[in-house]
């Protein structure tokens, strides 16, 4: 059946400006959740995402996250298939975990 994307993140540097205009602009909610913002986007058949600020570089991006039932399985498809791992498998307390892999040309997604 595949592997959909779940969820997708935005990375900025000032974390309130770039809330108020995506929800301005979509009219998306938007919750704070410890240093992220969540954020519901309430169209049928979407999915939702979160608002971070790492703190240092990449500062500016977008990121889809595909659902996976083996975080460390798909890295080392990933990596046999030519990719890197960029974040290694990551628990986020209450939340699950992910990862960052690159493509072989360097585009970076999350599982």
């Amino acid at each position: 059946m595949g592997n959909p994307v779940v969820h997708f993140e935005i990375g900025c540097k000032d974390s309130e400006k770039t809330q108020a205009f995506y929800s301005d602009l979509f009219d998306w909610k938007v919750e704070a959740h410890g240093p992220a913002a969540m954020i519901t986007t309430g169209g049928t058949g979407g999915i939702d995402g979160h608002f971070t600020n790492l703190g240092h570089e990449p500062h500016n991006y977008t990121l889809v996250y595909m659902h996976v039932d083996d975080i460390g399985g798909y890295i080392s498809k990933a990596e046999g298939l030519g990719g890197s791992t960029v974040v290694p498998e990551t628990e986020v307390p209450g939340m699950g975990w992910f990862a960052w892999v690159k493509d072989p040309e360097g585009t970076t997604f999350g599982l």
